[in-house]
């Protein structure tokens, strides 16, 4: 399609359509550039559990849909989470039980992999936890400033998803007590969140389908591609619950699952862990693709274009871009279908 076939349909818009847009692609933008992306998606994510528990609710308790909705989701989270804290805690009471463990595995490790390298390689790992223990404090002592950068990035992410999560809770009520009161601006700009928000719920439902097939590719590798050949993994069904919790976190979760995987491969033998993580780098570069496919058949895409979105959120704002770009790239092409464009 020609510039001159664009001219008349861009013409036809409303101006305060047009200004709509360029505000909601302006808040787009700064979400990414100022590393707001995490507070985003923590907001549309708490906004469309509540719409969507509130629009079960709303037949049984009239009125009080949201409220219950509310109670629900702040139910599921302390359940969720509560377990998770009190486990950790128990765990780090007990943490000087653990290290004689740690140590023994590890040294055990390194017993293996030096008569199982070839000898070139066997000069660059350590001989014993002594010597990874003094590596560990020379490190650590030479990047205490990156770990003190890295410690606040990770409290500041925190903060952004609770405030996230808050808004998007407000957000919600605000709907729910002043669905029609607003000025033709705002009503423009609701009417622009509205489509972000379905097309952040699209995403993340593929995102449930990509991990789940992330999922089962993983327990056929743990459960019966290893154990056919002798091998058998220590907590493969806890390998398999992180495998499918952390996919539900686009990009980075896959390199926490595998970085698990790998870890406990390690414990056994050098060459089932390099197994692991060859296996786990060719699943997901065939999953790249699949994935694409998929969120592309929610978004009504094709798998190029999102692929080619994905390429150029990546190279243009690194990770924060690639997870983006399927939400980014459904909510645009969403707003040109409305209005007949594509």
């Amino acid at each position: 399609m020609g510039s001159d076939d664009l001219t008349p349909g861009f013409s036809r818009l409303p101006p305060l359509l047009l200004v709509g847009w360029a505000l909601a692609l302006l808040a787009l933008f700064l979400s990414l550039q100022l590393h707001l992306l995490i507070a985003l998606f923590s907001a549309l994510l708490v906004h469309q559990l509540i719409q969507l528990l509130a629009a079960r609710f709303a037949g049984r308790f009239t009125g009080r849909g949201h409220a219950l909705a509310v109670a629900v989701l702040a139910a599921l989270v302390v359940a969720v989470t509560a377990p998770l804290v009190l486990a950790a805690v128990a765990w780090l009471a007990k943490a000087g039980q653990h290290l004689p463990l740690i140590e023994a595995r590890v040294q055990s490790v390194l017993e293996q992999a030096h008569t199982q390298l070839p000898p070139f390689l066997q000069e660059y790992l350590p001989r014993d936890f002594a010597q990874i223990q003094t590596g560990m404090l020379e490190w650590l002592h030479q990047h205490v400033g990156e770990l003190q950068l890295a410690g606040k990035t990770a409290a500041s992410a925190v903060v952004h998803i609770i405030v996230g999560a808050v808004l998007g809770g407000l957000v919600a009520f605000e709907e729910q007590w002043q669905p029609e009161r607003l000025r033709p601006l705002a009503r423009t700009l609701a009417r622009r969140a509205a489509l972000l928000g379905q097309s952040f719920r699209q995403v993340v439902f593929a995102q449930v389908r990509i991990s789940a097939l992330n999922t089962a590719f993983t327990a056929i590798f743990l459960m019966l591609v290893l154990p056919a050949f002798g091998v058998h993994l220590p907590l493969v069904k806890t390998l398999v619950t992180i495998t499918f919790v952390a996919g539900l976190l686009p990009v980075v979760g896959n390199l926490i699952s595998n970085a698990v995987i790998v870890l406990v491969s390690l414990s056994l033998s050098l060459y089932v862990a390099i197994a692991a993580l060859v296996f786990l780098v060719l699943i997901h570069k065939l999953e790249y693709f699949l994935n694409a496919r998929i969120v592309g058949s929610r978004i009504h895409a094709r798998a190029w274009e999102l692929l080619a979105a994905m390429l150029v959120m990546e190279a243009a704002f690194g990770i924060a871009g690639l997870v983006a770009a399927p939400v980014y790239y459904a909510y645009i092409k969403r707003e040109l279908n409305e209005v007949g464009l594509v």
